[in-house]
């Protein structure tokens, strides 16, 4: 899986780590990838590069200094199937698909809507005591 995060942008470069993923996943295997990813990161977009809401997001966590492990479904040969379990998962199969601290919390919009209300940063600092990053 393409991953793409703020520390990267940071040092000046765009992609971050990459993570290769056989092609033809079963639903449980892309389920299971799923989980590890968003529980091992405290904040995760699973995203297009083409999405104008995807990088809204990303902009959003990035104004905040929160570094943050995308998912390019769009660069990734098991997009469309990844992307299929998200929406089994959350109700939902546009992009962005926002999880932070391991719940999801919608898209770019509701996000958005968090953050204004102060209810954003509270999660994400929840998370960083757990130690993830």
């Amino acid at each position: 899986m393409l991953l793409r995060g703020a520390a990267g942008l940071r040092r000046g470069f765009r992609m971050g780590n990459s993570q290769p993923v056989s092609v033809g996943l079963s639903s449980n295997d892309a389920a299971n990838q799923i989980q590890d990813i968003i529980s091992e990161n405290c904040v995760v977009i699973f995203s297009k590069t083409t999405c104008f809401y995807c990088e809204k997001a990303k902009k959003l966590f990035e104004h905040m200094n929160v570094n943050y492990t995308a998912v390019e479904l769009d660069l990734n040969e098991n997009g469309n199937q990844i992307q299929d379990v998200l929406e089994q998962m959350t109700g939902g199969r546009t992009v962005p698909r926002v999880f932070v601290n391991g719940t999801f919390v919608g898209g770019a919009t509701d996000t958005q809507r968090l953050h204004e209300e102060g209810k954003l940063l509270p999660l994400i600092h929840q998370c960083q005591l757990k130690g993830k990053s």
